[in-house]
């Protein structure tokens, strides 16, 4: 199956060449010929499959014109080394819990995907080395880095705002070493992610050096967490709660999303999506205005989140596309909320309080924005808790006056020693340090 560009400019590339570059010709991002929908019957079966088959399933819908399938199966059984849980909170609220690979965040599973595919590719064609750049506010630093430890033929580069992660993210990508290389840039996760952007378009660097992405702007990266929203929709269609299903995701690039709309548009009946926002709230503007207004990105609580310029917009767009009134159909499928660091705080007191339920601070977003939602009481809510929340710890103690415990895999990255290199935000330098490479 070939991927075009949402920019429409660019000639259509094959899954290996969309997955090497990353990014289309034209800067814009690559997408899906097709899309292939589920039967009934194949939705209905679901709730009788392992995450494990769920995952080789949709695998097999997105890439198995491009891969034998005893490749894809092992690289989906190199993914997955456990499960999802969708726990119940309290009443029809359900958190989906994404924490539970190596680095305990929802990110784990795409990176982990991808790493193996990249690696396949370089293998089989005998690549030159491939160099990955990645644009992290927090968790994807981590799920890359970890997920690409090791592999031969990659190098992967992370490039970080100072200051801007928490001290757990940090240690997570920047004790690694081996193939690992964290660029401390001073300046916001934006300006990292432009800096990615602009080093795929300078000609000079990409004559030097293989280039490609694994932030959510890569199709191997952000296709496989559609898996979470099939195993989501199985588990509880297995006790019955699936019939009118609402699906809360913390927003920040977008990708998460996007990846819950490619799974609707395959079939699986979800009802409704909420895209809750921080203070970074250009989505909800354009649902509530029909202007997108990308803006300079603030520091919040939930700091994974602080995205400015959502790149996968350009997608979602794309996915409407089809319809006479695009905006329209968004408006009608997605709703949007945004929270303030206070609110966010409050959120996790009182859930704490009540229910005995520790949520991290992007968690907090997805539970309020389902209360704020006004589910009745035939709907079920689900919102994706995607990473532990020890991974802020300082923050989540703060607000709650507790001391949670670190999970034995944060301990480890702990240990290390932290190895960066601190970067201004110009991209000339960001260049001349990877032209030296």
């Amino acid at each position: 199956m070939n991927y075009y560009s949402t920019n429409k400019q660019a000639t259509p590339a094959s899954l290996k060449d969309a997955v090497i570059k990353g990014l289309a010709g034209d800067k814009g991002l690559y997408m899906p010929e097709k899309i292939r929908p589920f039967t009934p019957a194949e939705i209905a079966g679901l709730k009788n499959k392992s995450f494990h088959e769920i995952a080789c399933s949709v695998a097999q819908a997105f890439f198995g014109e491009d891969i034998e399938p005893e490749v894809l199966n092992r690289i989906v059984t190199e993914t997955l080394a456990f499960d999802t849980p969708a726990v119940q909170v309290h009443d029809h609220i359900y958190s989906l819990e994404l924490f539970h690979g190596p680095t305990l965040a929802f990110k784990d599973v795409g990176a982990r995907f991808m790493a193996r595919l990249l690696g396949y590719f370089i293998e089989q064609e005998d690549q030159q080395e491939v160099n990955v750049l990645v644009a992290t506010s927090g968790d994807t630093g981590s799920a890359v880095a970890n997920g690409f430890l090791g592999v031969p033929g990659i190098k992967v580069y992370v490039l970080y705002p100072k200051g801007k992660v928490s001290p757990i993210q940090e240690c997570q990508f920047t004790t690694l070493g081996q193939n690992i290389i964290s660029l401390e840039i001073d300046g916001t996760f934006d300006d990292c992610q432009a800096l990615v952007k602009s080093a795929f378009m300078d000609n000079e660097l990409n004559q030097h050096m293989k280039l490609t992405s694994a932030n959510s702007i890569n199709v191997a990266r952000f296709l496989p967490q559609s898996f979470y929203y099939f195993y989501a929709y199985a588990q509880l269609d297995k006790i019955g709660k699936a019939n009118e299903l609402v699906i809360s995701v913390p927003s920040g690039n977008f990708g998460n999303i996007t990846a819950g709309l490619f799974g609707y548009f395959m079939g699986l009946p979800i009802k409704h999506f909420i895209a809750a926002n921080n203070r970074n709230d250009i989505f909800l503007e354009y649902l509530k205005t029909g202007e997108y207004n990308p803006r300079p990105s603030v520091a919040t609580l939930a700091n994974a989140m602080d995205v400015g310029d959502p790149s996968n917009f350009a997608r979602i767009l794309d996915l409407f596309s089809k319809y006479e009134h695009p905006y329209e159909e968004i408006k009608k499928l997605i709703s949007g909320f945004r929270y303030t660091d206070e609110e966010i705080a409050a959120t996790m007191q009182q859930v704490y309080s009540k229910y005995n339920y520790l949520l991290d601070p992007h968690g907090a977003c997805g539970y309020q924005a389902l209360i704020d939602s006004g589910l009745t009481e035939k709907e079920t809510g689900v919102f994706l808790e995607t990473a532990h929340p020890a991974k802020f710890k300082s923050t989540v103690d703060e607000i709650l006056n507790s001391d949670i415990e670190i999970p034995v895999k944060l301990r480890e990255f702990m240990k290390g020693t932290k190895q960066s290199i601190e970067l201004n935000k110009n991209f000339e330098s960001f260049k001349s340090y990877l032209m030296k490479q």
